[in-house]
């Protein structure tokens, strides 16, 4: 009867595993979030040439992110991450209305790609706390999001060096990931 007992329980405490990919252009704050995540504290940083990988245990699932830079020249290197990638955290600077195209192209053509098909897209609208930075609604169109048909997406907004909102949507892709298990 014991045994009957742990294997329910192992169960239900039993930890998933999912490989997560954030991207975005540089200076969104995937680094800054990366590590308020894992470490709970803001950690100074330089850009990130290359990538960060980090796992993150968080409710009933251990996440491992890849934290891939977001310059030019790295961002034809994303697509080696996509394989096995469950679900995508797009991390995009709010207060950035110069370079919000050059991010929804980015997206979208991520989004295009056969490999990521079945991912859950997680919007990060990151820095919310910086002046004219742009409300959800305004990030949602800008980045064409309406247009991705028959795929799960959700917009948080977050402020990462004070950790608002970060929890918020790990929420949601957690949400998403256990429905698709």
């Amino acid at each position: 009867m014991g045994v009957f007992f742990s294997h329910i329980f192992s169960r239900l405490f039993e930890k998933k595993e999912m490989r997560l990919l954030m991207v975005g252009l540089d200076a969104a704050g995937k680094t800054t979030i990366l590590y308020k995540l894992k470490l709970g504290e803001v950690v100074s940083s330089i850009p990130t040439i290359g990538f960060n990988v980090e796992t993150v245990e968080y409710k009933n699932i251990s996440f491992t992110v890849w934290d891939v830079g977001g310059q030019s020249v790295i961002r034809g290197l994303w697509r080696h991450y996509y394989q096995n990638t469950k679900g995508l955290i797009f991390v995009v600077d709010s207060s950035d209305h110069d370079r919000i195209e050059m991010a929804a192209e980015e997206l979208n053509m991520m989004m295009a790609e056969d490999e990521m098909r079945d991912v859950v897209l997680l919007v990060l609208a990151n820095k919310q706390d910086l002046p004219k930075a742009m409300a959800v609604h305004e990030l949602t169109e800008r980045l064409g999001l309406h247009a991705l048909r028959g795929r799960q997406w959700f917009v948080q907004p977050t402020c990462a060096v004070q950790g608002s909102g970060l929890y918020e949507g790990l929420d949601w892709l957690s949400d998403q990931l256990s429905k698709q298990q």
